[in-house]
């Protein structure tokens, strides 16, 4: 099982591109749960490293694909999980007033992960919403 999420955000393509690789916005959306602390460090290029930490939760990984402003793969990998990294794909384009966002991950060990990170995934993109429609 995948998870894929499919949303049309009133922003510009590049507006969306850039809450995706820019750390200083990422701090305001990239996680699931306003009441954590958040910390991102991302150097959005291919082979470049990035971590996430969530509160206590740290995920991390390697940029695949870099191609501004459509498209970023990246590996996704828990440090408490011992499980082998996943994969994010996220996919833009012009959808007249605003931008067609596509992220697919995929890789999970479970339907059970897999679901989980679908429960993670939907209220993320939801503050990614939010954000941008200020």
């Amino acid at each position: 099982m995948d998870v894929r999420i499919e949303r049309v955000l009133k922003a510009p393509v590049s507006t969306v591109y850039a809450a995706w690789t820019r750390a200083d916005t990422m701090r305001h959306w990239y996680c699931p749960n306003p009441a954590l602390d958040l910390t991102v460090d991302a150097e959005v290029e291919v082979g470049g490293a990035y971590v996430v930490a969530m509160g206590p939760h740290v995920v991390r990984g390697t940029y695949r694909e870099v191609d501004p402003p459509h498209r970023l793969v990246f590996d996704w990998k828990w440090d408490e999980d011992d499980d082998g990294p996943s994969t994010v794909s996220i996919e833009l384009s012009d959808a007249g007033e605003g931008t067609r966002m596509l992220l697919v991950h995929t890789g999970f060990g479970s339907a059970e992960e897999a679901a989980n990170h679908l429960q993670a995934w939907e209220p993320t993109i939801d503050r990614l919403e939010q954000l941008l429609s200020r």
